[in-house]
């Protein structure tokens, strides 16, 4: 028979490098586990540099069998999603963890409890999980494509966690999908036709980012974000100094050709984000910059070549989203930018999403594109 295990709440530095270290140790024997640089894992806990923390109510839980630490989870409470219609994903009284990682289902088991006891003591009765921590970070479990790595700023995740999770009563919400795409070759005949056709519309304009203007077009992309979004599921809007912080963030990864901006009569209504897949630079070296990778990865960055492309973000303002405009824009935008990977950057194939399983015009796309579905993040809820 196993001995107890033991829940602590980190309330030490001593404990929080634990709770970071430990998931190296959890995923190492993984081969397809990207580890996060670590100055990354302890940004995303510091409340001094992670704006989440000013909107939220975070505890991060740690688990504990005969002197060894064999699990981890956070939870916590976005008061933002809290102000969220319920119909939308969130809503008053719903709280979440995210961050697991356990050495077998008892220490899962024990950890979800602890995170739901947090929870009902701050008021929550329901739980949507599992996110870390943020909506706009790392959402969902993933259930299917445990078989390749993912790409930059996407999670990988023990293929039993799933198991764990739906036995202690949790029930799939929401599923979002990823898209593999090849783009070597080109896209069907039927993009190129749309494509040429949006070339002779004189009242529509595609153009690159500008990073002499990057606050500038980054306020754009944000403000095209925050009001094509609106009405998905799961959306809470970010903030001032979170649209800042992403655009610090992802500053040193942004190619002005891999991100554009379509403009209708001067308008700016439409985006599309790719950023070169970072992950395949970063992960053999188990979230260690020094000695010597910091130097590997600045060369990298001044000179980017990656076989794979991520699009995290794309977005059309919502009064053209049911337009055929709309898809004549994405379509545009795919197309360029996918020449620029091929040909600057030697990428031979992309991935598309998140996109929410219900998003008809999107999957519509990855449709028309010939993508596939390569991984799926569940998001789950439970009554407490």
């Amino acid at each position: 028979m196993s001995s107890h295990i033991v829940i602590h709440p980190v309330a030490t530095k001593a404990q929080l490098k634990s709770f970071v270290e430990l998931a190296y140790r959890l995923n190492a024997d993984d081969p397809h586990w990207v580890p996060p640089l670590k100055s990354e894992a302890y940004g995303l806990l510091n409340p001094k540099k992670n704006p989440f923390f000013e909107h939220a109510t975070v505890q991060l839980f740690l688990a504990e069998q005969d002197g060894k630490l064999i699990g981890r989870i956070s939870a916590h409470i976005d008061h933002l999603a809290l102000e969220q219609p319920v119909e939308k994903g969130f809503g008053p009284g719903t709280g979440n963890w995210g961050l697991l990682e356990a050495a077998n289902q008892e220490a899962a088991t024990a950890l979800i409890d602890a995170a739901e006891k947090w929870l009902k003591e701050q008021g929550m009765h329901r739980v949507v999980a599992p996110i870390s921590m943020s909506i706009w970070e790392e959402p969902g479990l993933l259930t299917f494509g445990h078989d390749h790595s993912p790409t930059v700023m996407m999670g990988h995740h023990n293929k039993e966690y799933q198991g764990w999770i739906e036995a202690d009563g949790y029930k799939s919400v929401k599923e979002l999908t990823t898209y593999d795409l090849q783009i070597a070759n080109g896209l069907p005949p039927l993009i190129d036709r749309i494509v040429k056709s949006g070339e002779r519309n004189s009242k529509l304009k595609l153009r690159k980012v500008d990073k002499s203007h990057f606050d500038r077009d980054a306020k754009i992309i944000m403000d095209i974000l925050n009001d094509a979004w609106s009405d998905n599921w799961g959306f809470v809007p970010l903030t001032e100094k979170e649209i800042d912080h992403l655009g610090v963030s992802l500053k040193p990864i942004v190619y002005e050709d891999l991100i554009m901006i379509a403009e209708l009569e001067g308008r700016p209504v439409a985006f599309m984000m790719t950023l070169p897949d970072l992950n395949d630079r970063i992960k053999d070296m188990n979230g260690n910059l020094f000695p010597f990778n910091w130097a590997k990865l600045l060369w990298w960055l001044k000179f980017p070549k990656s076989p794979t492309m991520r699009v995290p973000l794309m977005g059309v303002v919502k009064d053209l989203q049911n337009s055929r405009i709309a898809s004549q824009m994405a379509f545009m935008m795919i197309e360029y930018i996918r020449r620029e990977a091929v040909a600057k950057y030697g990428a031979t194939r992309g991935e598309i999403g998140w996109i929410l399983d219900d998003n008809k015009g999107m999957v519509a796309i990855a449709d028309a594109i010939e993508a596939k579905i390569n991984r799926i993040y569940t998001l789950y809820e439970k009554t407490i």
